[in-house]
């Protein structure tokens, strides 16, 4: 009779504990996205297996029930060419959320909600990553030190606030970010701000779609957005994409004005892109991207280490896989 029980309330346990898993999910994904180019920095030409910003990571939930849910996700990102992992091995994003009809908060280390409402949303080509990223887009806003809220839809809008804590560093101010993002069917808006300190930036945004085209662009002003620039600019992106079937068809230019305390900074960059989809998760590509600097400018893949006037210009072809 003992041993009976026994096993009667051990498999009360296993369903217990069974039904506590079924509440919750945690789910592995990623990207391995790698070209091979033929760079010129200057008069410097390089050719190269190049990584553009391959990652993996986990995330999960757990329905708390009443609506309620707690979530986290952890992404690394690795260097597909050589297998290197990060120096800071979840820097992509490491955060705990509780969500629920007030919308979520969220705390720990993410990318501004800023950049994926304006930049990341207009370049479409190679998703914002490698040789061919919006080179001008001024990123202010710190990833780590982040409590964060976004709302709940409505009626197309939601918003994001942030702010990344200082945490006693000596002469580090608080910084603070806003993003708006406002979905009208074909029509999809966005606003970011980002400040700390004395730098800043504030960008609006505008994506159409129409049959098979998809045109849009942004426009942003910041101050002191660049390490190797001072004062204030005003730049702009204009971004359109044709899908014929499996095939992708990309074009964008970018215009960067002159910083006011930095003379001759202004520059130009367009890029030529293709993208055949061989499934839903798999794609190969290649484009053609070009940034003009004028002398005080230096916009390139490592801007702070590129003598200033340097131009920069890649070929290449590419295989992207998500999982």
């Amino acid at each position: 009779m003992q041993k009976t029980n026994r096993l009667a309330l051990a498999v009360l346990a296993l369903l217990g504990s069974t039904a506590a898993f079924a509440q919750s999910s945690v789910t592995l994904y990623g990207r391995v996205n790698t070209t091979v180019e033929r760079q010129e920095v200057g008069n410097v030409k390089t050719t190269g297996l190049f990584n553009n910003a391959s990652r993996f990571g986990f995330k999960g939930t757990e329905d708390l029930g009443g609506g309620l849910k707690a979530g986290f996700q952890l992404e690394s990102g690795f260097n597909s060419d050589t297998g290197a992992s990060a120096t800071t091995f979840f820097g992509r994003q490491s955060e705990v959320n509780l969500s629920g009809g007030f919308g979520a908060v969220r705390l720990g280390r993410f990318i501004a909600e800023s950049y994926f409402a304006i930049a990341d949303y207009v370049s479409m080509h190679n998703h914002e990553t490698g040789s061919s990223s919006d080179a001008f887009y001024a990123y202010v806003m710190p990833d780590a030190n982040k409590i964060a809220y976004h709302t709940p839809t409505f009626g197309g809008l939601t918003v994001d606030a942030a702010v990344a804590l200082r945490e006693q560093a000596v002469g580090v101010k608080n910084a603070y970010d806003l993003a708006a993002n406002y979905n009208l069917g074909a029509l999809a808006l966005g606003a970011g701000y980002s400040k700390q300190g004395d730098v800043n930036q504030f960008a609006v945004r505008a994506l159409y779609t129409f049959g098979a085209f998809t045109v849009g662009g942004y426009v942003q002003r910041d101050e002191n957005g660049h390490s190797w620039a001072s004062g204030k600019r005003n730049s702009f992106r204009l971004a359109g994409a044709y899908n014929l079937g499996a095939s992708e068809f990309h074009v964008n230019v970018g215009r960067a004005g002159e910083y006011k305390n930095t003379p001759d900074s202004d520059a130009t960059q367009y890029t030529l892109g293709y993208n055949y989809n061989l499934s839903k998760r798999t794609k190969v590509y290649g484009y053609y991207t070009r940034v003009s600097n004028s002398s005080g400018a230096r916009y390139t893949l490592n801007n702070a280490a590129t003598p200033s006037g340097s131009d920069f210009s890649s070929v290449a072809v590419g295989v992207r896989h998500n999982f």
